[in-house]
C-alpha cells in the first residue's frame, strides 16, 4: 500500500494473473474484521483500490496499526500498514 504510514487514505495495488475469486480484508491489531474493500471474482489483470480509513459500520478508525489481507483461491497474503492522524 501507498503511502505507508498514511493519513487519511491508502492505495491497495495488487495483480492477478488468473480470473479467481478476490477478497481484500481490513483488520485491526486484535484481528477483527475492520472493512471489507474487495468480494468478487475479477479477471485478471492489476487492480488499485483505496481504502479511506473507514470501518465496513460507517466509523472512523484512529490511529494504529492495521492489516490488509488478499486472499485468492490459490493466493494469500497480509501486510502491515499504519494509519497516522
Amino acid at each position: 500500500n501507498y503511502p505507508n504510514p498514511f493519513n487519511p487514505t491508502t492505495d491497495i495495488v495488487y495483480e492477478i494473473p488468473v480470473t479467481t475469486h478476490v477478497n481484500v480484508t481490513i483488520f485491526n491489531s486484535l484481528g477483527q474484521k475492520v472493512a471489507r474493500l474487495v468480494d468478487r471474482e475479477q479477471i485478471a489483470g492489476k487492480y488499485q483500490i483505496t481504502w479511506d480509513g473507514m470501518s465496513d459500520a460507517g466509523t472512523k478508525m484512529s490511529s494504529g496499526v492495521y492489516f490488509f489481507k488478499l486472499d485468492t483461491e490459490q493466493f494469500s497474503k497480509t501486510i502491515k500498514m499504519i494509519m497516522m492522524k
